[in-house]
């Protein structure tokens, strides 16, 4: 019998969802393998492939249950299983999710890394979640709108992003566990032209997880 395996999991998929999903495929009655699709927690879609050595089912759905016997013919048998009871089974491993993700958005002023008024109040929240999180990483983005040319918006992305993060790290967050990315102009939260100010556009997203 082959363990499954993963087809698609978002890049905010836990590493402790993937161990739940890991856990059940010991949870059938009979020899074999079952496994059960958690729910994503930030409600991203997420996909499992179950195989065994007849054919292979795709899990899409929350709470998808596939099931494989030792000794049985044909792909793994598909069924919903019921949320309540997956989770009352195995409450141990349901309470030691972590907690989900928390978001912020951070703007600038145009074509630099100064941080609006409205955003330095956002910045002390999201730097009191980071330091309240035991063992908490983040991830900062970076974006720019639409002024300028593509390569220049990149440097300038990635540069508002290292401004955010070097603000966690002078509050003792360390540094390791700090991801800095630029997107440019790639990502626009606010669909424009070229060459358009659109201030909702200047923005980093800040990820503590």
């Amino acid at each position: 019998m082959k363990k499954a395996t993963n087809k698609t999991l978002t890049r905010h998929a836990s590493l402790l969802t993937a161990a739940l999903v890991a856990t059940l495929l010991a949870a059938c009655s009979t020899p074999g393998t079952r496994v059960v699709l958690l729910p994503q927690a930030d409600g991203t879609a997420s996909a499992v492939v179950v195989r065994s050595k007849d054919g292979e089912e795709l899990l899409s759905k929350p709470y998808q249950r596939a099931t494989a016997a030792v000794g049985a013919s044909g792909a793994p048998v598909v069924d919903q299983a019921d949320a309540a009871k997956v989770q009352a089974e195995n409450k141990a491993l349901f309470d030691m999710r972590p907690p989900p993700p928390q978001r912020y958005t951070v703007y600038f002023e145009l074509g630099g890394t100064t941080l609006t008024a409205a955003s330095q109040q956002i910045m002390s929240e999201a730097m009191a979640a980071a330091l309240a999180r035991s063992g908490s990483d983040i991830v900062v983005t970076g974006h720019t709108d639409t002024k300028g040319n593509g390569e220049q918006n990149d440097v300038l992305s990635r540069r508002r992003a290292q401004e955010v993060a070097q603000l966690f790290i002078e509050r003792q967050f360390p540094a390791k566990r700090i991801e800095a990315v630029g997107r440019g102009e790639r990502e626009l939260a606010v669909p424009t032209a070229d060459e358009v100010d659109e201030p909702r556009n200047r923005r980093v997203t800040i990820e503590v997880r």
